[in-house]
């Protein structure tokens, strides 16, 4: 494994303009000029935007599931997500003894793809209907909307690994955003009458529901350490931003601080805090991720790989990617399907 870089980050020049000194009125051209300039540059600072990319997440398709009374369904190996319409449902991840209750109004997503089963056979399902059935008032029947998601980078997968198993809005949790129900709508309108494009609407209406609902987890008081609850950090966040727009930089732990206006102490305490580990952890992280995609995506040497992303050498690259991957680099390259 490569030793943690001493150097770690720079604040990138146009950063640093975005907050600065004020500018003198130079007309609606300039203005213009200027509003498309900081758009563009928003956008490169939005790193859930950037990591969703690098894992080329995809919405899929959506089902409308309405079972009979008694079932349990299986789902696997791929990112879910499930609208609960009607009924109470017991969700358990497979290998897991905990049971999650989810009922009418929740939204849950399984970013993951961990498999799992959803079913109304547990005792407190059964304890509810026997209950209804004694009123003579027979429990609604069970109804959810299931949408899937695909990830086209394997080998970025690990961005979606470090979120949890199953992430849970609505009822007594975490309220869903507003948008989330206009989402739903949208989709049922698709389903129900379906046109032309319909397939990519319904694709991008999921990405939105992914994201929205990654947005409400990222922001709640409980949020594990990851990747994303640091880049929702107003601090950690530009942090995080500067090292995957340049991740073959030179940094240092001083500078990243100074990004942020932080000690050196204060930053690397609450980098770990937020993200779970260390920054020059993240930072090996990171780059390894870069090289896989320059692997996999050009033609240029391994020593010029471990070059571009921050390596000395290129023994000591070929030594951390075998750590992270199982294999060298350059049989990785030989070994990506297609090649």
């Amino acid at each position: 494994m490569t030793q943690p870089p001493v150097n770690l980050a720079d604040r990138p020049a146009a950063q640093a303009n975005s907050l600065g000194s004020p500018q003198k009125y130079a007309g609606p051209a300039a203005l213009e000029d200027a509003a498309i300039s900081r758009s563009a540059e928003s956008q490169s600072d939005d790193l859930l935007s950037e990591l969703l990319r690098s894992v080329r997440l995809s919405g899929e398709r959506i089902v409308a599931y309405g079972p009979p009374r008694t079932f349990s369904m299986g789902f696997a190996d791929v990112g879910s997500l499930h609208i609960i319409e009607e009924g109470e449902l017991e969700l358990r991840i497979d290998g897991d003894a905990h049971v999650e209750h989810i009922s009418r109004g929740d939204v849950v997503l399984l970013p993951r793809g961990d498999p799992h089963h959803l079913s109304n056979t547990g005792k407190r399902t059964q304890a509810i209907a026997r209950a209804s059935a004694a009123a003579n008032d027979a429990p609604e029947p069970a109804r959810w909307l299931c949408g899937t998601f695909t990830i086209g980078d394997p080998q970025a997968s690990h961005l979606l690994g470090s979120l949890p198993a199953v992430i849970i809005l609505g009822g007594t949790r975490a309220p869903a955003p507003e948008g989330l129900e206009v989402a739903r709508r949208m989709l049922v309108i698709e389903m129900q009458s379906p046109s032309q494009g319909s397939a990519v609407m319904i694709a991008r209406i999921l990405d939105l529901i992914f994201i929205q609902i990654l947005r409400a987890w990222a922001a709640g008081k409980d949020v594990e350490p990851n990747w994303l609850a640091g880049a929702f950090d107003p601090q950690i966040g530009l942090t995080l931003s500067a090292i995957h727009r340049d991740p073959g930089h030179d940094w240092t732990v001083e500078e990243l601080a100074r990004a942020c206006n932080l000690s050196r102490s204060s930053f690397a305490a609450r980098f770990a805090a937020r993200v779970g580990k260390p920054p020059a952890t993240y930072l090996a992280q990171v780059r390894l991720d870069a090289a896989t995609g320059l692997l996999r995506d050009t033609s240029l040497s391994v020593a010029l790989i471990a070059e571009r992303v921050g390596y000395t050498s290129e023994a000591a690259f070929s030594r951390a990617f075998k750590n992270r991957y199982g294999t060298p680099p350059a049989r990785w390259r030989r070994d990506i399907p297609g090649r």
